[in-house]
């Protein structure tokens, strides 16, 4: 480190490393987007011991996530037509897709506990629901906004209310599946001589 005039430490090379982590950090995050849904994926299909109490922390945290979903896309609704309609609709498909998957999962009764694995290919659906929606809004929004020359009109174009539709399926399908999984348990726990 060197001094300055003024008395004062400074470090030469840390522009150079901020530079460095703005222009690499995004590029990370893209290079590890399609690991993180193989990810998912692999996590999504693992046989499970189905816990009461962690099947009521998913569907609270799930509540919160759709709450809040649901506030973004009605201001959201201000700006993009038919932004808070597509979520709605969104989350009855992603709820009729979580009582479909319920009923395609396997579950095994043991003594004193309850497993279940998730269909693979309503996981897999979900997972291309949203791979699928992050890879199209991407290319959507890069040629709605060259196309608009960067003004707001180009955020309505770039599909906002269908990426938020995409979303809410994803956020649907879970919440409806783990209130079956609580449900489930209940069902189980209350079943025990």
């Amino acid at each position: 480190m060197a001094r300055a005039a003024r008395g004062t430490l400074t470090c030469p090379g840390v522009p150079f490393l901020a530079l460095g982590l703005v222009l690499v950090l995004p590029l990370l995050l893209v290079v590890l987007l399609p690991v993180s849904l193989v990810n998912r994926y692999r996590m999504g299909t693992t046989r499970r011991l189905a816990r009461g109490w962690l099947a009521t922390l998913n569907l609270f945290a799930i509540g919160a996530s759709v709450a809040t979903f649901l506030l973004g896309s009605a201001v959201t609704n201000l700006w993009v037509p038919h932004a808070l309609a597509y979520s709605l609709a969104g989350l009855s498909l992603g709820g009729a897709l979580g009582l479909l998957g319920l009923a395609a999962s396997r579950w095994e009764h043991g003594p004193g506990t309850l497993h279940f694995t998730p269909n693979r290919w309503l996981v897999l659906a979900i997972t291309l629901v949203v791979a699928g929606r992050i890879a199209w809004g991407i290319a959507r929004a890069w040629q709605a906004w060259r196309a608009g020359g960067g003004d707001g009109g180009w955020l309505a174009a770039a599909g906002v209310a269908e990426s938020l539709a995409a979303g809410a399926v994803v956020l649907g399908y879970y919440l409806a599946y783990w209130a079956g999984v609580r449900r489930r348990v209940r069902r189980h726990v209350g079943a025990r001589p």
